[in-house]
């Protein structure tokens, strides 16, 4: 049997879907797994050891973009079962010319249709959508595990405080670096210190690492716009605490049970929050505007991360350790 899975767009997404992906790969052991998908979510989740093929979709790299999407369709050729963790019209039209023979696609809104009257009146944390999809695929009524990535975890050499941040969606979701720093320092006698971030987040990693020197903080390794996914997951993989927002690197840490404080602002904490790292810490502020899932505030005061101190994130580091 051949499976075509296509992943979530993010890295964040793809991560928190691999319990779904634990659950369909128990339930055809022995099927052929093709893997399609963005170039970060690929490359997170190409070295399961059930993966026998992936392909990076670059359909939107130039060109007739539905040319591309025939383009790759053919060139991943009929399955047996194709489903993607994604609902656009591009994902129903790749699945469609691949030719395959069942086709599913994720609809969050048609899952929670299907759930019970208790299960519809909680919030459902994204890796549970994620799980429920997969079951109507195969019929089963699979609960979710922990998050799994196997990129191997690097070694340092004394314990590391890793700092990430950066958020790929958008400047709502970002801290201040003035206030990373002054955790950082803080906890650098401690620690080693290591700075995440994308390569667009390399403005605010220097500027961490430019306030932590002015503070004679000189154990501090700025890795931002300087890794690959792989060496990104096994950077994080070894940390001994992870500070971070609501992002891809943050559902990383969760699956290597990293302790994390994660500083949340305007997004929907209860559905993506880590899932299942017994040493994690959230820190949020009730706001009557949050959480409103701006990629920037729509109100230009961003106070439900503005009003987030050191002080409390400190205080968060004591308890989780």
């Amino acid at each position: 049997m051949k499976i075509l899975i296509e992943l979530p767009t993010w890295l964040g997404d793809a991560v928190m879907a691999t319990p779904a992906l634990e659950n369909l790969y128990a339930a055809y052991p022995d099927a052929e797994i093709t893997l399609v998908g963005s170039y970060v979510a690929i490359e997170a989740l190409k070295a399961h050891p059930r993966v026998n093929r992936v392909m990076v979709d670059k359909s939107k790299n130039g060109g007739f973009r539905p040319l591309n999407i025939y383009r790759l369709a053919k060139a991943l050729g009929p399955h047996d079962l194709a489903l993607s963790f994604r609902s656009h019209f591009y994902s129903r039209l790749l699945m469609l010319l691949t030719g395959s023979k069942k086709r599913f696609l994720y609809n969050a809104s048609q899952i929670l249709k299907r759930q019970t009257t208790n299960d519809k009146r909680r919030l459902r944390h994204q890796v549970e959508k994620y799980t429920a999809f997969i079951n109507t695929v195969t019929g089963r009524e699979d609960r979710p595990g922990p998050l799994r990535l196997d990129w191997p975890a690097k070694h340092y050499p004394r314990p590391t405080l890793g700092i990430n941040p950066g958020a790929s969606y958008g400047s709502a979701k970002r801290w201040y670096p003035e206030k990373f720093a002054e955790v950082a320092a803080a906890l650098a006698d401690r620690y080693d210190i290591v700075i995440f971030g994308g390569p667009n987040e390399t403005d605010i990693a220097g500027d961490i690492e430019k306030l932590l020197q002015e503070q004679n903080v000189g154990n501090v390794d700025n890795l931002a716009g300087q890794t690959t996914i792989p060496e990104l997951c096994s950077a994080i993989a070894g940390l001994d605490l992870f500070l971070t927002g609501d992002s891809g690197p943050m559902h990383v840490a969760a699956a290597y049970r990293v302790p994390t404080v994660a500083i949340f602002g305007p997004t929907k904490w209860l559905e993506t929050s880590q899932w299942q790292n017994p040493k994690n810490l959230i820190v949020r502020h009730d706001l009557e505007c949050a959480p409103c899932m701006k990629r920037s505030c729509p109100l230009k005061h961003h106070e439900c991360m503005k009003g987030i101190e050191a002080g409390e994130v400190l205080e968060a580091v004591k308890k989780i350790l």
